[in-house]
């Protein structure tokens, strides 16, 4: 039984975890533009990191996590080395110095995505009850980060920003890393369960036979779209900051904390909608939220209305968690105990791992494509996620067969 004190302790682990990461990454692209003066190509390699650390991470957590590790206990470690790395990015002065640290660090950082999942599932009876209450504390950390840049320290305040205060960013997550270092420490026990397997060959090590889940016609679908609505997503997170930022929206970070306050909204209802409608219309509604959202950004900034970039990025709730937080439901129900820690780095593979690394590489060369005297045609720009989002909407909904997720209090 997942107790009100238990809850409380995978809240904080959730909120230090998506605070460290939103605290830096959401600025990034204006802080490669302006502190570093990269090309869009260099924003999509620095970005792209994060695809190779989600591509190597399912090594990590099915090699270690699952079988030699309590997964509380490598959550710890990884944080604290992570730390050192994010105050070396705060003293990097080009982007030849600043590629590599953040490339170990997020070779290490995006396996914790899959270890704070193990460690809250690992508590919980009714996954798709108790984990969206646990999880939206994530989206809490990463909003009361992206207030603290804009409305706290005003760090993307024109001034600020020519005077290249978005480096203090680094090392206000080097200091959230180490703290969740230490507080990693202090969780439940999460020892790994795999390790009485029987099958010892060099795949069961390595986290492979979360592969046979690719068996299951539904489960193939749902990973392939994965990867494949990662690619528009992988220009928000590239391009929004800089977009916002470049036709002088005043405090963007702070106001870009409107998706996440609607996936706070979003996250609570999920239950509902995984009852009521079944995984395949809650899927699907988050696929089409993407189109919708790009569609708003090419007509807020070509009719120069500004309520319109909100709404699109308020739009963020039943994008993120309709898609990416249900796939983690659904991976958790079909993975089962023994394979929970690699089925879970299975699905952060397909999603921030080959989906991003494509999304990067293509809205680095699209936005260097569309570039003009004094900044972007985002016009152009955010027509191509928008209408790539809708076709994989439709080629999932020809393909994948609705289920309905159990949501069953269980017997005390």
């Amino acid at each position: 039984m997942l107790t009100n004190t238990m809850k409380l302790r995978l809240n904080v682990m959730m909120f230090i975890e998506f605070f460290t990461w939103g605290g830096w990454f959401v600025t990034m692209g204006s802080f490669l533009a302006l502190n570093l003066h990269a090309t869009g190509e260099q924003s999509g390699v620095a970005y792209s990191t994060q695809a190779w650390g989600a591509i190597i991470a399912p090594f990590i957590v099915g090699l270690i996590a699952d079988r030699y590790f309590h997964a509380e206990r490598l959550l710890g470690i990884i944080h604290l080395v992570c730390g050192v790395l994010m105050l070396m990015l705060a003293r990097a002065h080009d982007f030849a110095h600043f590629y590599p640290y953040l490339l170990g660090y997020m070779i290490l950082y995006m396996p914790t995505l899959a270890l704070v999942n193990t460690v809250a599932f690992r508590q919980m009876e009714v996954p798709a009850r108790d984990f969206p209450k646990v999880r939206v504390w994530g989206t809490i950390g990463w909003i009361v980060a992206g207030l603290v840049i804009s409305y706290v320290f005003a760090w993307d305040a024109p001034a600020a920003l020519a005077g290249g205060a978005l480096h203090n960013t680094f090392t206000m997550c080097a200091v959230s890393s180490f703290l969740l270092g230490g507080y990693s420490f202090t969780l439940p026990r999460t020892p790994p369960l795999g390790a009485t397997r029987q099958k010892r060959g060099l795949g069961s090590l390595l986290g492979f036979d979360a592969l046979e889940m690719l068996r299951e016609r539904n489960f193939a679908v749902f990973f392939f779209a994965s990867i494949l609505i990662c690619v528009p997503l992988a220009f928000y997170y590239q391009d929004a900051n800089q977009f916002l930022t470049e036709i002088h929206v005043a405090h963007a970070a702070g106001k870009q904390t409107l998706g996440q306050a609607s996936e706070f909204f979003f996250m609570l209802l999920l239950p509902l909608f995984l009852k009521r409608y079944g995984m395949k219309a809650t899927l699907l509604m988050g696929m089409i939220a993407w189109a919708c959202r790009y569609a708003l950004f090419s007509l807020g900034d070509g009719w120069q209305l500004e309520w319109l970039l909100l709404v699109g990025i308020a739009i963020h709730g039943p994008c993120y968690d309709f898609f990416f937080v249900s796939g983690q439901i659904y991976t958790d129900t079909r993975a089962g105990q023994e394979r929970q820690a690699a089925a879970q780095g299975l699905i952060t593979l397909a999603t921030y791992g080959i989906g991003m690394l494509i999304g990067f590489s293509a809205a680095g060369l699209i936005t260097d494509r569309y570039s003009i005297a004094g900044g972007h045609d985002w016009v152009t720009v955010w027509t191509y996620p928008a209408v790539f989002a809708l076709a994989v909407a439709v080629l999932f909904v020809l393909s994948f067969r609705n289920e309905r997720i159990a949501h069953a209090v269980p017997q005390q």
